[in-house]
């Protein structure tokens, strides 16, 4: 079994074990570590021997090196019928990605369904292609010729007797009947609706039977018809689309079938042989005798099928000969899952999976140890330590340079619209909240003006210049309370607040330039998945608990009328009693003024049963009665909206994913979603006609303070000192800007977001430093980047495949990225003083419904969440997590529970005056982070989280020791036990496509890392 092999040893107890002559053509490698002995020999290559030969065949057939990519099949499957003595084929299915079939009522699709083929179906394929024609490679240019090639081969080959030859061209060549066109029986009053009547009859009564001028050999065009070239099915398919055709039938003079599999050398349409004007590629016909159309059916949906299938479609471009396309069906038979047919209904068509697995995965050489450990994260090398002097921000500049004019004229969609209303409302809620919130801690030296000016100007000018303008700058709360704290300090030390607060914001630039000078960014790898999901959640759930706060509010402002009782309605009364006449009896006695006399004669002569309540309190009357407190249920009429705000949203976002309306107004309608949301309900406000708290904007540009201006004065008002010792304040200050602002921008930047301009985190740093001195010398407030709108603003602008496949899911192609959206959603806020009369009809509960979406959609996606979520599910009602695959469910509790704690704490310190401490809370998840190395596996640390850059250097620090110790013993080669050996893990083949050829063997060990 195992016959000669080659064993290399190489420093640090690594051997490289290599197979030299095996029965099929094999020739991989194994790195292993320990003692080498016959058993470890023998595993290695029950290992080895796991790839089938049909498996292997393949890996050196699809290795060869071809740069062109293999083209999407279209394949549609026609059937012969009879309609008396004349023939004609008809279209029964078709296939990009899932099979679609015609109804037996033959008047619609159905829907795209997975196929499900029979096991015998497969077998009886492979034995069509062993015993049938096979053309590869054909110069074909039209049917009649591509036909006439097949049957002079099967001539030829004697698989058919030369009488034949008419007979079966003629059947070949019958005109096709696609779903778009009419049956063949149409009756005579349906041909006089058309406008082409005469010549359709004159047609009809020349194909009747006994007409021989009608029964010509070649009855299919030669060039596409209108209804093929009108086809809307067009848009379903991929522009380089090629089209694989199978025909399949049953006739009365063979005797057995007449198969044939050809492939052309050059795509060629075939005039109306295919639905679509898509060229022809593949053909694969199957005539046999009569009684077996079933099983003729069966055979060419197995064909079909194999024809979509990404790994056989591949074997079907670059196969060689016949036993490459066997081995395709060997392969694809390898593969295969059979049901039992006593356990489910094959009737029942299987919905298309959301998710399709890589046809690659079907090739790898060791499946088991590759999924044995995740993908590693990688934060790329934008934070790669250059040790030069901004080394990290001129690579940041030349990275992000030559995308420039893209950001912007990539920003010229329909969807930016939706992105640019969505973050706009979001961005003046949070600046009239911060604002207001702002105005009280520091004594209206910073209020809502000012939070609308300086969200304008530093948004406008990070989005214009970062990195990442993606990234949204917004007020977050740790800067609210040590604004509040820093006011309290200077009023009890008679310090001028805001020359102090200039100065730390100048040392806050400073500092933020040495950090972007000396590549300081750089700590950022050691961020893993622990402490960004605590810190996004923890953001999540602030807004969250901010948005339903402010609705328990609004019950205390406006309570609901529990106390009216409809049974004793007619008790319900308010009356307004006229003020004793004794209470203007000083004022007569002295000498009252025109303005007072001409007040007591209003008073004395008012009929006080017929005033309003607000005039009854304006003349001094008295209201009295019990529906004198009543005041209209606001509150619920406030909770209406917010919920209604909400919920309407997050089902219009999954409305892309329903069965209703077309694609592109499923798409439309979800984009813009919150906007349709907002409308709705500032609509239904404005119909009620209640007044709800409304959005306040400023409506003059000036300062909040009437004594202080739009610029901050640096001397004058603090002892000298103070310049010096602000020093300390804003090292504070940077550390909470610093890790808020790189934490945001990993969360920003990750992978799954398929972002492919980069990134820039230390220019994106160096912005935030320079807009803390503008803000400063203004006396605005500081901005940092908000890690829930930013990731609000990501949401909103994802790109889905267009062209996709009837039945498969819209493939995630990433984000748009550009700086238009960004840029318009601040110039907007700082317009926003213009558009009050507009913007004071929208209610702030609905305002509030948009805060509570942006918190939960925030959360999805975040496997923190997820997790906590398992605490509440049995097991068999667990989603199928592929970290619950590899780790123990009572170790992924554990591993939650200390976040979940993690998480807690912070939210403790958060509401308190700590708040201040928040980032160097922050810097202390990451430690952790770094003692749950001492309680958890990094097997497990690898699914939960993401292995620390340290822990990949500590690992190969240890293997250099144990190599030079093991440098001096001899391993015993001939023992039978191995006792220390185990693959080394993650075993990672850097490889695009398999390897082949007889040089490939080098070529392998140079691409293998572990």
């Amino acid at each position: 079994l195992i016959g000669s092999v080659k064993i290399t040893k190489f420093s640090g107890g690594v051997s490289l074990i290599s197979c030299l002559n095996l029965p099929f053509r094999m020739a991989d490698f194994l790195f292993i570590r320990g003692k080498i002995g016959r058993r470890s020999l023998r595993n290695f290559y029950l290992t080895i021997l796991k790839l089938s030969p049909a498996a292997e065949r393949l890996r050196y057939i699809l290795g060869e090196d071809d740069d062109m990519p293999t083209p999407t099949l279209f394949t549609e499957m026609d059937t012969l019928q009879h309609e008396g003595d004349e023939l004609e084929w008809k279209e029964s299915a078709r296939w990009v990605k899932f099979e679609e079939k015609v109804e037996e009522g033959g008047e619609r699709w159905s829907k795209p369904h997975v196929s499900t083929l029979s096991l015998h179906s497969l077998f009886e394929l492979r034995t069509c292609l062993q015993t049938g024609t096979v053309l590869l490679d054909l110069d074909g240019y039209s049917l009649p010729q591509i036909v006439e090639e097949i049957i002079e081969r099967q001539i030829e080959e004697g698989m058919i007797s030369p009488d034949l030859r008419e007979k079966i061209s003629f059947v070949l060549l019958r005109k096709h009947r696609h779903q778009t066109k009419k049956p063949i029986h149409r009756s005579f009053a349906d041909m006089g609706k058309s406008s082409s009547s005469a010549s359709e009859l004159f047609f009809l009564l020349c194909c009747l039977p006994g007409h021989a001028q009608s029964r010509s050999m070649n009855d299919i065009a030669d060039t596409p018809s209108t209804d093929q070239l009108k086809n809307k099915f067009m848009k379903k398919i991929p522009r380089d689309a090629e089209a694989s055709n199978v025909l399949v039938g049953e006739v009365d003079f063979l005797t057995k079938p007449f198969v044939a599999f050809v492939r052309l050398a050059q795509a060629t349409t075939l005039g109306g042989l295919t639905e679509v004007p898509v060229p022809t590629r593949f053909l694969f016909v199957l005539l046999g005798p009569q009684g077996k159309a079933k099983s003729y059916n069966e055979i060419g949906r197995a064909i079909a099928t194999l024809m979509v299938d990404d790994l056989f479609s591949d074997v079907a471009y670059k196969a060689r000969d016949r036993e490459d396309l066997i081995a395709g069906i060997d392969e694809f038979l390898d593969e295969v899952i059979v049901l039992p047919p006593g356990e489910w209904d094959p009737k029942i068509r299987i919905e298309p999976p959301k998710k399709v697995p890589s046809a690659e995965k079907r090739l790898d050489m060791y499946p088991a140890l590759l999924e044995s450990m995740p993908v590693p994260h990688e934060l790329g090398e934008e934070l790669a330590f250059t040790g030069r002097f901004c080394g990290g921000l001129f690579l940041d500049i030349k990275r992000k340079l030559p995308w420039l004019p893209s950001d912007f004229y990539e920003g010229f969609h329909i969807q930016s619209i939706s992105a640019v209303l969505f973050i706009y409302l979001g961005c003046i809620t949070n600046a009239i909240t911060f604002g207001g919130l702002l105005g009280d801690a520091t004594d209206n030296y910073q209020g809502v003006m000012e939070s609308f000016l300086g969200t304008a100007l530093a948004g406008t000018v990070f989005c214009l210049f970062s990195g990442q303008p993606l990234i949204i700058l917004s007020s977050t709360g740790p800067i609210l309370i040590f604004e509040k704290l820093l006011f309290e300090f200077s009023k009890n030390n008679g310090i001028d607040y805001m020359e102090l607060r200039l100065w730390i914001g100048i040392h806050s630039c400073l500092q933020c330039f040495i950090l972007v000078a000396t590549d300081a960014s750089y700590i950022i790898k050691y961020m893993t998945r622990f402490t960004e999901e605590g810190f996004s959640s923890l953001i999540s759930f602030i807004f969250i608990s901010d948005a339903i706060k402010k609705m328990v509010g609004a019950f205390k402002y406006y309570p609901i009328n529990t106390d009216f009782k409809p049974d004793y309605v007619t008790a319900y009364k308010c009356e307004c009693l006229a003020p004793d006449p004794s209470e203007f009896t000083p004022w007569l006695r002295g000498l009252p003024t025109k303005s007072e006399k001409k007040f007591l004669l209003n008073v004395t002569g008012l009929d006080w049963s017929q005033l309003s309540k607000k005039e009854c309190l304006k003349y001094g009357g008295s209201l009295v009665g019990k529906s004198c407190k009543y005041v209209p249920d606001l509150a619920l009429m406030s909770f209406i909206l917010f919920f209604g705000t909400y919920s309407m949203t997050v089902s219009l976002k999954k409305f892309k994913f329903s069965r209703y309306f077309p694609t592109k107004l499923r798409k439309l309608i979800s984009d813009f979603s919150i906007f349709m949301s907002i409308m709705t309900f500032v609509g239904l406000d404005m119909l009620m006609g209640l007044k709800t708290p409304k959005l306040i904007v400023p409506t003059e540009f000036k300062p909040t303070r009437p004594d202080r201006g739009w610029l901050v004065m640096p001397f004058g008002k603090n002892p000298w000192w103070i310049y010096l010792a602000s020093f300390v304040p804003a090292l504070l200050v940077t550390i909470l800007i610093f890790m808020d602002q790189q934490i945001s921008a990993v969360i920003v930047n990750r992978k799954e977001n398929k972002l492919k301009k980069g990134c820039g985190y230390h220019l994106d740093l160096f912005w935030v430093g320079v807009l803390m001195a503008a803000c400063s010398f203004m006396g605005l407030p500081w901005y940092v980047a908000a890690t829930v709108i930013s990731i609000a603003h990501i949401d909103s602008l994802k790109m889905e495949s267009e062209s996709s496949a009837p039945g498969e899911q819209p493939q995630f192609l990433g984000v748009r990225e550009q700086r238009l959206t960004g840029i318009l959603v601040f110039v907007l806020t700082g317009v926003s003083i213009f558009l009050a009369p507009v913007l004071q009809f929208i209610p702030m509960p609905v305002l509030y419904g948009v805060f509570l979406y942006m918190g939960v959609a925030s959360l999805s996606g975040i496997q923190f969440w997820d997790r906590i979520k398992l605490y509440m599910m049995p097991s068999k009602h667990q989603p199928d997590f592929s970290f619950l695959r590899h780790v123990p469910l009572r170790r992924v509790h554990l591993f939650t529970l200390v976040q979940i704690t993690c998480l807690a704490v912070l939210w403790i310190l958060k509401s308190t005056f700590l708040a201040i401490i928040f980032p160097v809370m922050i810097l202390g998840l990451m430690g952790v982070r770094k003692m749950l190395d001492m309680v958890f596996s990094q097997h497990d640390l690898a699914w939960l989280d993401d292995l620390l850059p340290e822990k990949e250097k500590k690992k190969k620090e240890d293997d250099k020791k144990k190599g030079k110790d093991k440098k001096k013993a001899k391993p015993d080669d001939s023992e039978d036990e191995v006792r220390n050996t185990s693959f080394c893990c993650p075993l990672v083949v850097k490889q695009n496509k398999p390897f082949s050829g007889p040089g490939h063997r080098a070529k392998l060990v140079n691409n293998f890392s572990y």
